[in-house]
């Protein structure tokens, strides 16, 4: 797909929705209250010259094959979500984590459209910005796998199954990171050991908490 071009494949998000909810091609689907915003968000990114995408289920804009940004629809706003935001100057701190404990991306959330078009061409500076980032190589200093604490529930499940603990050594740090998080957000043994349970078939496959 050339850049700055529609990507029909990527129509389906636009009308139906990501697919990884319930919701999913449903007159509830959270894309339906943001059409407006979400359009004129792919509008921007295409005119910045970015390939679009789908990827997890979303709109991803990329440049030379590398992720720049993606757009999402949530309940109480849309966001435009960059891979490496943490190095962009942000000077009109428009930029947040999307949680606690994420490293390299940020987002901006947009609440209506009279926001998006306050914000078009500052929103357009930081996508040249973040484009420039990956062009030039540069890589936010990620914290190591071990800074992050292993549940017990986890240290359990993988001294009980040596072929699942292998699994989970071979994903990449940032899938690793990113399950540990999610196991230890439960207050309670049983919640996080639910969730353990629930996860081992993806881990096994060597997939991601959100891969599809």
């Amino acid at each position: 797909m050339a850049a700055g071009v529609i990507n029909p494949q990527v129509n389906i998000f636009f009308t139906d929705g990501c697919g990884r909810c319930k919701l999913f091609a449903t007159p509830q689907c959270k894309v339906h209250p943001w059409k407006d915003v979400l359009i004129k968000l792919r509008k921007i990114a295409l005119g910045c010259g970015l390939t679009e995408e789908l990827k997890w289920g979303v709109p991803c804009y990329t440049s030379e094959n590398r992720n720049i940004m993606l757009i999402g629809a949530f309940k109480a706003y849309c966001v435009i979500s960059f891979f490496k935001g943490a190095l962009l100057k942000d000077k009109h701190k428009l930029l947040s984590k999307p949680g606690e404990n994420t490293q390299a991306g940020r987002v901006i959330r947009i609440t209506d459209v009279q926001q998006l078009i306050d914000l078009e061409e500052t929103i357009r500076a930081y996508i040249q910005e973040a484009i420039a980032i990956e062009k030039s190589g540069k890589q936010v200093a990620m914290k190591n796998i071990t800074a992050h604490a292993v549940p017990e529930e986890l240290q359990h499940k993988l001294k009980e199954m040596p072929s699942f603990k292998k699994a989970f050594e071979a994903l990449t740090p940032g899938r690793q990171r990113g399950y540990l998080i999610y196991f230890a957000q439960p207050k309670q043994s049983a919640t996080r050991i639910q969730r353990i349970e629930k996860c081992v078939p993806q881990i096994m496959n060597g997939k991601g908490l959100n891969d599809r």
